[in-house]
């Protein structure tokens, strides 16, 4: 069993009872020391095993320009991971260039590719009729596209991003065709992504992956002549979200992953392309402690313990059925005595952050701490019932700083006029 490794800071409860005071609830909170971790530990991970690499942060995971800030100071080559033209805007405000990032649409609008190409980005298409679209407004320097090997794996069904079933990249029947039709355009230079899901703990399975990746690009060699400047194993490297889970070892994925990747090319006789990663959960989810206080517990049917963050502030839940755990601040070690409901405000009965949950005893007022909180929580968070966005706060021991304010109710109204 793995305690969550920011377990021991919820004992602090005069410190949590001051963030509330300070900055309200429902709350972000984000532990500076826990981010610079996890992304020292992959970078390491990365540079035993390969000559040349690259990480490119997943700007969705978490889009505040302050933690992508300190992840450019802990690791000046980091790029970033971008879905969208707002993801290119931050990641370039917060200091990382246009070229260090990969822009990875999907069905793309002809102003998202211009933007993507505007800005330098290193252009990752989802479909050969993306890049129909991408060659009437001009031919990039390198391009890739994204592989669907035909398989995937994934927390959630939701978000299995590779086979049948997925929306995303080409399927490996037409991957010569997609790379040949770049060719015939003057593309000189290339590379291929491939992310097939998220949340995924098996550490056998990114060797495995590579492996079809690479499977992939011999076909594209013997066929076109290609030779790859990158080859992108994609993100969706899990973590822990219960106790039972067990955390990745980096080394040994990519341990393993290296051996696939560098024996390959050394059979190959050829120069090893750069090895790009694309992590978001893995470097900021266990970073992030939503904060949110009892308002309100119900004897109805079932026991149900209100609080004030809810769908709107955390979405997986309902969205995926995902599983987030959650403590008593101050008492994270308190004896379970009921099992409960844990709810919000929203008027949705699908507004549960947690069912069936064996949960100590609280009373109104009392602090809950919801761990993991790092990834697609802020960034998936809306206003559904007119709630504003809570706060966010780094944490940099117990010093906070205010990194995004709390939105009021005008701010949600700024756009009309009236």
């Amino acid at each position: 069993m793995e305690k969550h490794p920011l377990f021991n800071l919820l004992k602090n409860k005069a410190l949590f009872d001051a963030l509330a005071s300070q900055f309200g609830t429902p709350l972000y909170i984000y532990s500076k020391e826990r981010l610079i971790h996890n992304i020292e530990k992959l970078n390491h991970a990365l540079k035993n095993n390969f000559s040349s690499y690259h990480i490119c942060y997943t700007i969705k995971a978490n889009n505040n320009p302050h933690l992508i800030k300190e992840l450019k100071t802990a690791v000046p080559s980091i790029g970033g991971d971008c879905a969208s033209p707002g993801e290119i805007y931050i990641a370039e405000k917060s200091g990382i260039l246009g070229n260090e990032c990969i822009y990875t649409g999907n069905y793309e609008s002809p102003e998202d590719l211009k933007y993507a190409y505007d800005h330098g980005a290193h252009i990752n298409l989802d479909d050969i009729t993306s890049f129909d679209r991408l060659n009437k407004i001009g031919l990039p320097e390198d391009i890739s596209f994204r592989l669907n090997p035909g398989f995937g794996k994934g927390a959630f069904s939701q978000i299995v991003t590779g086979g049948e079933n997925s929306k995303f990249g080409v399927p490996h029947y037409d991957i010569v065709s997609a790379y040949s039709l770049a060719k015939e355009a003057g593309i000189k230079k290339f590379g291929i992504q491939c992310m097939t899901g998220s949340g995924v703990l098996d550490p056998d399975y990114y060797p495995e992956l590579i492996k079809s990746i690479l499977g992939t690009v011999e076909q594209l060699k013997d066929e076109l002549n290609i030779h790859m400047e990158y080859v992108s194993l994609g993100g969706g490297y899990g973590i822990p979200y219960t106790d039972e889970d067990s955390t990745l070892d980096f080394d040994a994925v990519f341990s393993q992953v290296g051996k696939n990747f560098n024996s390959y090319f050394e059979q190959q006789n050829e120069s090893k392309p750069s090895l790009w990663i694309e992590p978001g959960k893995s470097v900021v989810g266990d970073t992030g402690i939503l904060l949110t206080r009892v308002t309100g517990i119900k004897d109805s049917y079932r026991k149900y313990i209100g609080v004030d963050a809810g769908m709107e502030t955390l979405m997986r839940p309902a969205l995926y059925g995902a599983h987030h755990r959650m403590y008593k601040v101050g008492e994270p070690d308190a004896p379970i005595d009921q099992t409960v409901d844990i709810t919000g405000r929203i008027c949705e009965n699908t507004d549960r952050i947690a069912v069936d949950r064996e949960f100590p005893y609280v009373e109104e007022g009392d602090l809950i701490a919801v761990m993991d909180a790092g990834a697609y929580c802020y960034t998936m968070s809306h206003q559904f019932c007119t709630r504003p966005k809570p706060a966010e706060v780094l944490l940099d021991g117990e010093n906070p700083t205010l990194i995004r304010r709390r939105e009021s109710i005008e701010d949600i109204f700024s756009g009309c006029e009236v």
